[in-house]
């Protein structure tokens, strides 16, 4: 953290934001407003507006406006393919901004954010190829006196509610495809990192994207989640986030107007080593497993079963690795693990890394906060003696905690 950032540093003033609707942003006015420090430096990087669900409701209508007129379901699959392939060509050229943006609210580091960004656009520019060839069937199979034909229609108005570990990336994995269909979007980023998702709406209106058709609305779970989770003029419901909430969103969604879902939940993932594995890489594998984007992953490899023969000899290899890996700035190039991105998330890693003590894990290396003189960081950190039944092999913990636990068979 001593070292200066190659080229980057932190803005002389927060970025300000409105929320996204109909084709405009609509500055927060007298709204209150979330202001979000950078996880990495405590200092504020950007303001955006506390919305209202008056606020989502208009939303909604500019979305069910854009659908039902068919200014966008009604273009043909070229004319479509157009505006998302310009979107790709858009976010290559604002790539840097917006990676300034992901790591200055996120908190991951700057290489990794570039890296998605690209990804971004790569992805922009597959579904391009999709909206040309989404297409129906027929059918003559049904005897002299029936002919079949299936068309594939558009779902409607999509709800779309993405977490904080992943802006962008996950934004970009749903709305390029829900767009070659033919839908129309109200999204609700998370309010810690919103930044990239207003962007991305202002990239999509410039590509020639008809107003109405991607909206942002920017508040907090309990409130305009809640809301477009209840809303009976969303069609379908995206939404990426804890299993606990996942459960609340089924229900809700069936009290309405049992709107469509698609889920993305936790995980408590896997990384199985044998002991004719070639170390060496299988322990690169499990370190950038538990430590990209800080261990703030659904798919996080966060338990290692290791076969006993080799488990402690594994468990020295990755402690060496674990005490190479450069954790600090996240505006550092050669950063490589970046800050925890909520002081709340913060205090559930360090809670969960006391529960294994407390439960007789056997603490490898790390398990402590690093004192960089700002921003939240906590060391890579090891835990072997772990049992099936404790709760840090059980429980999600989203950070870069790993637990060791051998085994003697296959079976």
């Amino acid at each position: 953290m001593n070292r200066i950032a190659t080229r980057l540093s932190l803005p002389a003033a927060p970025r300000e934001f409105g929320f996204y609707v109909d084709g405009r942003s609509v500055p927060a006015g007298d709204r209150g407003v979330f202001e979000r420090l950078s996880p990495g430096h405590g200092g504020t990087g950007t303001l955006v507006p506390k919305c209202t669900t008056q606020d989502l409701d208009a939303a909604v209508a500019a979305a069910r406006a854009a659908f039902e007129d068919r200014r966008w379901s009604g273009l043909n699959g070229q004319a479509r393919a157009a505006v998302l392939l310009r979107t790709g060509a858009l976010i290559r050229e604002r790539a840097e901004e917006i990676a300034y943006l992901e790591t200055l609210e996120n908190g991951k580091p700057i290489a990794q954010s570039r890296a998605e960004v690209l990804g971004c656009a790569d992805m922009f520019e597959y579904a391009s190829g999709l909206a040309r060839s989404l297409h129906g069937d027929s059918f003559n199979n049904l005897g002299d006196g029936m002919f079949g034909l299936v068309t594939r229609e558009p779902v409607g108005v999509v709800g779309l509610i993405t977490p904080w570990n992943f802006p962008f990336l996950i934004l970009c994995e749903r709305v390029p495809y829900i767009l070659a269909s033919g839908c129309t979007i109200v999204a609700k980023p998370s309010e810690v990192t919103s930044a990239t998702t207003l962007m991305l709406a202002e990239i999509l209106t410039e590509a020639g994207l008809p107003d109405g058709c991607m909206n942002v609305v920017t508040g907090t779970g309990g409130t305009i989640g809640q809301a477009m989770i209840e809303h009976h003029d969303i069609d379908m419901l995206s939404f990426t986030g804890s299993t606990r909430v996942g459960r609340e969103v089924v229900q809700a969604a069936g009290r309405s107007n049992f709107k469509k879902l698609g889920l993305e939940l936790g995980g408590k993932n896997p990384q199985i080593v044998f002991a004719d594995a070639d170390l060496e890489d299988a322990a690169d594998g499990v370190a950038f497993g538990i430590g990209f984007n800080t261990g703030q992953c659904c798919v996080s490899g966060s338990r290692l079963i290791v076969e006993r023969s080799v488990a402690e000899d594994f468990a020295q290899m990755l402690q060496e690795k674990f005490a190479r890996v450069r954790v600090g700035d996240p505006l550092d190039e050669a950063t490589q693990i970046g800050a925890i991105t909520t002081e709340a998330q913060n205090a559930t890693i360090l809670s969960y890394i006391e529960k294994g003590r407390a439960e007789g894990a056997r603490l490898i290396c790390g398990g402590e906060p690093l004192d960089f003189g700002r921003g939240q960081y906590i060391a890579p950190t090891l835990f072997g003696g772990v049992t099936p039944d404790m709760a840090i092999a059980r429980e999600e913990i989203f950070g870069p905690v790993l637990t060791i636990m051998p085994f003697d068979t296959m079976a």
